[in-house]
């Protein structure tokens, strides 16, 4: 007799689970002991599977138990969605362990100098299956694609973040004089900073930083004078290249002195004034656990100065 499909009851993955073990062990005694259940439960389960697939699955006589043709059918798919749904199952476990996913990174360009490739390859030896995408963006830039929920971690040179970001600390380096590498002062083995008080200054742009550029202009007040602002970069590789092309001259973090730009020369102050750091920035609502797993990997030795 034909079994008509339930249209009452819903297919369960036990249903699958318990058809597959018969299926396999051909033997409601052995397939019961295998799944820790008792033999009524088993029964009652592959009959309600055989009511919603519409189709009778075995075949049970004094001979024992088998496989219909529509069974052997059955029994590929059967399979595969149980595979599928531990696929699954494995893959938000993975996601909420931060062993998979995407991380968008953004960076200010001194990280690059500071051990930032370092550190992206010993996260990405230990994180093989997440997808790490860095982009170069100016502070600034990197809040409003944090706000804009275009980046999830950002390297920036503030803390002075809106009130749905935090941050932390990374590290910090002193600021350095820059200059063209002809420049008189460049002889000097420190630069007073009354020196350049009466050269022209290649700012790292109002825009791009706003406190970063206010920090800069309040050390030379501290110190007697304002800086006579000749140019403005978007990009500390831009101020560093402007001061090597003689446009001017600048102050920066120590990390630039590693850029490799010929034409520039870098000089510690003489004067001690507050250092150069880098803080991490996230959103405050953020669960994504790359975050705090890609932070991690900063305590490496030796990774960051």
């Amino acid at each position: 007799m034909p079994i008509e499909p339930a249209a009452t009851r819903s297919l369960e993955f036990r249903h699958l689970r318990y058809f597959i073990a018969l299926a396999e062990e051909l033997h409601f005694g052995r397939a019961a002991q295998r799944l820790a259940i008792s033999q009524p439960p088993l029964s009652v389960a592959i009959q309600q599977l055989e009511a919603n697939v519409g189709a009778r699955l075995f075949d049970r006589d004094s001979k024992g138990v088998r496989l219909t043709p529509a069974g052997v059918a059955f029994r590929s798919s059967a399979q595969g969605l149980l595979d599928r749904a531990e696929d699954a199952c494995a893959l938000a476990r993975e996601v909420q362990a931060g062993e998979v996913g995407r991380l968008r990174l953004g960076f200010v360009g001194s990280t690059l100098f500071n051990g930032l490739s370092a550190w992206l390859q010993a996260f990405q030896a230990s994180h093989p299956k997440v997808e790490v995408v860095v982009v170069e963006l100016n502070s600034q830039d990197q809040i409003n694609a944090l706000l804009g929920e275009e980046l999830d971690l950002g390297l920036v040179h503030t803390d002075r973040l809106p009130p749905t970001l935090i941050s932390q600390p990374l590290y910090s380096e002193p600021f350095l004089a820059c200059l063209p590498a002809n420049h008189p002062a460049a002889k000097l083995k420190e630069i007073p900073l009354a020196l350049l008080s009466d050269q022209p200054f290649i700012l790292f742009s109002r825009k791009g930083s706003p406190d970063y550029h206010a920090r800069i202009v309040e050390i030379c007040r501290q110190h007697g004078f304002y800086p006579r602002l000749q140019h403005e970069g978007r990009h500390w590789l831009s101020v560093v290249s402007l001061v090597a092309q003689g446009m001017g001259v600048s102050i920066v973090p120590a990390a630039f002195q590693r850029s490799g730009i010929q034409g520039a020369t870098f000089r510690p102050l003489a004067e001690a004034i507050e250092s150069s750091a880098v803080f991490a920035a996230w959103r405050q609502n953020s669960a994504d656990p790359l975050i705090q797993r890609f932070l991690s990997m900063r305590t490496i030795p030796n990774l960051l100065i």
